[in-house]
């Protein structure tokens, strides 16, 4: 909407029109739509259930003794569909009524649905047996599902818990901004620190608070319940304090002009770079391992957000770049390689790598680089599945080891100072943050460069950019070199850190995942591409790395998959966006609002035309 039109799926500013709306009655509602959203949480909560994903996850407790992370995700849909219920679209001169007990009504209605799904669920499991279709189909879901009751203990009490929590997830629309804040501030709070319990435990280790971590957690994992109460109450005031300081700071900075901006950038930069070289020397292996493998990923990104984020190329073929990397990185330095052993030192091997894989980038770019679309997509897919098939090919087995690959590759030595190795988590983060760095300051150089420009002018329109004089073929063949070259840095240090190098660590999925974390984080936008690899890498980890829920390891493409629905329907800028992404994906937005103004301009000038006729003949 002109004027009111929220960016990128953030909530829109309420006005005062809409606080001098009073509430709806209580049972004013739009049954379909509690009808519509609740059949969808019904079924929602029984394709969770039927994943197995409750059971698996039931001997994780996140707040001892009461709660385990398997009834967790069942206990969250309900809340989620009764808050969602609530949400009212503000749209220019139309009143927004205040929240009331209609809100917990509709809440209530939406959640004893929701619950519906799980007690249907139930007597179904209990009067039918469909294992042969459904594998986790069990008698173990049923005892989940009952809390080791009967069946219609089951099919009453997930209907009276469904209402409830709906009726909650209702009633939160009726607190305050800052309580509601608090509230959510909360819950999240001793969630994240039940399900980031290894990461606690770990860098509590490293700076001598194990004291703390025995107190805040029980001997088998979850969260103590006193403790809860207690984290709980630390966040909430925390979240009350510091309400809006964090906005403010957002909206100074977003103020400044010139050398005062330049100055606060530098100083965030320099604080940021700061917190990412001390933290590693508090923290355990386990941390530094996961730190190493989120830094692979955030180069593997950056250099896909050049091709994706700022040309608009849709390549899903980028893992090919990544094996290459690996690849020449493994024949160049190992004793081991089948024919070519000239064991060069890994900082020389570097600089042949880069130019290998950026004629590479040619050889791939040369031939699709006049295709659109989806056919662009196809052919870069092939072009991915074609190199690792000739990694593993048998033509090809005498040079690069076949399906055996190639072990023992050899420690990056750096100018003969240290050996970076997998052996040292530490020493490969900080090589991996050295070429973050570097690939950080070359994305943002070349986004504001002429090329840059260049590549975002064929994003936003191929055939406009070429009438205005770019050579696009040239243009989207660079993009092609330079995102080649990122992801080389990547495959080297990924051969020197693991030791071996086989065709099954390039597979196709590689190129999906950093796809999924370039589009959730924010395609076009460094900081947005960096925070994805730490949400999506760090939390559910990679196709084969571990992350921090190791749980949850078997079900990552499921979650990949829901968080990237969700990311398109609500987000679909990013977590976060880049402004000239968002004003791209609005402007046909913009147009539709101008179209329409036309359209009632032009009524109202045909009705005053009309009348003035009228007029003249009487």
């Amino acid at each position: 909407m002109t004027g009111s039109a929220s960016v990128a799926g953030s909530a829109v500013p309420t006005r005062p029109e809409a606080l001098s709306a009073p509430p709806r009655p209580a049972f004013s509602h739009d049954w379909r739509r509690i009808a519509r959203i609740g059949a969808i949480a019904a079924l929602g909560q029984m394709f969770i259930a039927l994943s197995n994903m409750p059971v698996r996850l039931d001997e994780r407790l996140v707040v001892k003794p009461v709660l385990s992370l398997g009834y967790l995700v069942l206990l969250f849909l309900p809340v989620a569909v009764g808050y969602r219920h609530g949400h009212q679209t503000v749209r220019e001169g139309v009143p927004v009524s205040r929240p009331g007990l209609h809100e917990v009504v509709g809440g209530f209605s939406c959640g004893l649905l929701a619950g519906g799904g799980l007690s249907v669920l139930a007597v179904l499991l209990a009067h039918f047996d469909l294992r042969e279709p459904l594998v986790n189909w069990s008698p173990i879901l049923l005892d989940l599902l009952a809390f080791g009751n009967n069946t219609w203990f089951a099919a009453v009490i997930w209907l009276v818990i469904g209402a409830g929590l709906g009726a909650a997830g209702g009633a939160v629309r009726l607190l305050g901004p800052v309580s509601r804040r608090a509230v959510v501030t909360m819950a999240l709070a001793v969630a994240g620190a039940a399900v980031l319990e290894s990461l606690v435990v770990d860098l509590a280790e490293g700076m001598g608070l194990e004291a703390l971590a025995d107190r805040l957690y029980a001997r088998r994992g979850g969260v103590n319940w006193n403790s809860a109460l207690g984290l709980a109450g630390v966040c909430g005031v925390l979240a009350v304090i510091g309400r809006g300081r964090l906005r403010h700071a957002r909206l100074r900075h977003a103020e400044l002009q010139g050398t005062k901006r330049t100055r606060a950038n530098a100083a965030l930069i320099a604080l940021t770079a700061a917190a990412l070289i001390v933290l590693p020397l508090f923290a355990g292996k386990l941390t530094n391992e996961l730190l190493a493998n989120v830094g692979l990923f955030v180069l593997l990104a950056l250099g896909l957000n050049v091709v994706v984020g700022l040309a608009g190329i849709l390549d899903l073929g980028y893992v090919a770049f990544f094996a290459v990397g690996s690849y020449c990185a493994a024949v160049l330095t190992a004793a081991t390689s089948p024919r070519i052993t000239p064991e060069m030192p890994w900082l020389v091997a570097l600089v042949v790598v880069v130019v290998i894989t950026g004629l590479v980038g040619l050889f791939i770019g040369a031939p699709v680089i006049r295709m659109r679309g989806d056919y662009l997509a196809i052919v870069t897919l092939g072009f991915g599945e074609i190199i690792r098939l000739l990694f593993l090919s048998d033509w090809l087995s005498g040079w690069f080891g076949g399906a055996q690959g190639i072990t023992k590759i050899p420690a990056a030595g750096i100018f003969g100072l240290t050996e970076v190795s997998g052996t040292d988590p530490r020493r490969v983060f900080y090589l991996v943050l050295v070429f973050c760095a570097l690939a950080v300051y070359v994305s943002w150089r070349l986004e504001r460069s002429r090329l840059g420009r260049a590549w975002m002018a064929v994003r936003e329109d191929e055939t406009v950019a070429e009438a205005m004089g770019i050579n696009t073929v040239n243009v989207k063949l660079m993009a092609f070199v330079v995102g080649a070259v990122l992801g080389s840095f990547s495959g080297a240090i990924f051969a020197a850190k693991v030791g071996s190098v086989f065709p099954a660590s390039f597979l196709i999925l590689v190129s999906i995942v950093i796809l999924v974390v370039v589009i959730f984080g924010g395609m076009g936008n460094i900081v947005g591409v960096i925070a994805g690899a730490a949400v999506l890498i760090g939390v559910l980890g990679g196709p084969k790395q571990p992350g921090l829920l190791v749980e949850f390891s078997e079900f990552k493409l499921l979650i990949y998959g829901a968080l990237l629905i969700w990311m398109m329907l609500a987000r679909p800028a990013g977590l976060i966006p880049s402004v000239r992404r968002t004003r791209e994906l609005h402007q046909h937005e913009m147009a539709q609002d101008a179209w329409l103004q036309g359209q009632v301009d032009d009524e109202d000038e045909g009705k005053e035309a009309r009348s003035s006729t009228a007029a003249a003949r009487r």
